[in-house]
C-alpha cells in the first residue's frame, strides 16, 4: 500500500476530502434552510409559514428539512444562534481595545443594533413566540442555552478585561446583568419605529455613561447595601436564565 508524505494512504486521503465535502455541502443546505424559514416568516408569518414551504423555497426535500430542523422553533433557534455568532465576530475589536468600559460596553451595544437592524421589521414576530412560556425560543429556554452562553460570554470578557473598580461581587454577577439589560434593549428597539431606532441608540448613549458610574459606584461602602440588594434579586431572577 502506498502512502503520501504525512503517512496517510491515498484512500484514506480521498475519504476524508469526501467528508469535508459532504460537510460543506450540508452546511450550504443549513444557511439554505435558515434564510428561506427567516424570509418566510417575514413575508407570511410565523403561524402561516409551513416546513414544506421552507423546504420548498430552500430548494430541498421536506425530509431533508427536517433532517437539519426537527421543528419550526429550531430555526428561529439556529437564526438567533447565527446573530450572536455575527456579534461576536463584530464586537473581537472592541474587546482588544484599550478603551475604557462604558466605551467598550456602548460600542459592543451599538453592534448588536447593527446585527438586529436588517431583521426590525418582522422582529416583533420572533418576541411573541419566544415570550410564550414553555417556549422552546425563550432566550430563558434549555434550547436557547448555548445562544445564551455564547452571548454572556462576550460581556464575561469585557468584565474579565476592565481596569473599573468595583465590588467584587458585582463584578463576578456583572455579565449577566449586562446580558438582562441587552434583552431589554432588544424588545425596546423592536418597539422603536424612529427612523433607523434612533431612540434605540440615544437610549445607548445616555444609559451606559449612568451604568458605568454605577459600577464604579459600587465600590464604596454607602453603597453597599444597595448594591447587595440588587444581586439578591438577580438571585432571583438568573434560575430561570440558567435553565
Amino acid at each position: 500500500m502506498t502512502h503520501t508524505d504525512n503517512g496517510s494512504s491515498p484512500a484514506a486521503e480521498q475519504a476524508a476530502r469526501g467528508r469535508a465535502a459532504d460537510t460543506s455541502r450540508g452546511e450550504q443546505t443549513r444557511q439554505a434552510i435558515v434564510a428561506s424559514a427567516i424570509r418566510l416568516f417575514g413575508e407570511a408569518g410565523y403561524e402561516k409559514t409551513t416546513m414544506r414551504a421552507i423546504a420548498a423555497d430552500a430548494g430541498v426535500s421536506v425530509g431533508n428539512a427536517y433532517y437539519y430542523f426537527p421543528a419550526k422553533e429550531a430555526l428561529v433557534s439556529e437564526f438567533y444562534l447565527e446573530l450572536q455568532r455575527e456579534h461576536l465576530a463584530r464586537v473581537e475589536p472592541i474587546l482588544r481595545s484599550g478603551t475604557s468600559f462604558g466605551d467598550r460596553l456602548a460600542a459592543m451595544l451599538r453592534e448588536g443594533i447593527e446585527v438586529w437592524a436588517p431583521h426590525h421589521a418582522f422582529a416583533g414576530r420572533f418576541i411573541g413566540i419566544a415570550a410564550v412560556p414553555g417556549s422552546p425560543v425563550s432566550p430563558f429556554s434549555a434550547e436557547s442555552s448555548e445562544a445564551r452562553e455564547l452571548a454572556t460570554s462576550i460581556f464575561h470578557r469585557l468584565v474579565d478585561s476592565t481596569e473599573t473598580k468595583m465590588d467584587p461581587q458585582l463584578r463576578a454577577r456583572l455579565p449577566q446583568l449586562l446580558w438582562l439589560a441587552q434583552l431589554g434593549l432588544v424588545v425596546y428597539w423592536v418597539h422603536d419605529t424612529t427612523p433607523g431606532q434612533r431612540r434605540t441608540r440615544a437610549v445607548v448613549d445616555l444609559a451606559v455613561p449612568y451604568l458605568e458610574y454605577l459600577v464604579g459606584a459600587s465600590r464604596m461602602k454607602i453603597f453597599k447595601p444597595l448594591t447587595t440588594r440588587g444581586l439578591n434579586l438577580l438571585d432571583a431572577l438568573w434560575p430561570h436564565a440558567a435553565g
